[in-house]
């Protein structure tokens, strides 16, 4: 599912931890418009559990993620 997205912005977490890449994220998505498709680079193992609990409360669509070498790629269509 997760390895045909070209997603419209990528957004570098990478070394931030907990709350940091949820708070980052939501600024980068009030940028964006409805449909379109945000990449969040994250290494903070918190991450994965945060990203589907924020989609869920904010009514953004979590896409999945894909495990990379040090690093997840997380997808988000905004609602």
């Amino acid at each position: 599912m997760v390895a045909n997205i070209t997603p419209d912005k990528t957004l570098d977490c990478k070394g931030m931890n907990c709350p940091m890449p949820i708070l980052k994220t939501k600024k980068a998505l009030d940028g964006m418009n409805s449909g379109q498709i945000l990449e969040i680079l994250g290494s903070d193992p918190a991450t994965a559990n945060d990203l589907p609990a924020f989609a869920k409360n904010t009514g953004h669509e979590y896409l999945g993620s894909k495990d990379e070498d040090g690093f997840t790629r997380y997808y988000l269509r905004v609602k």
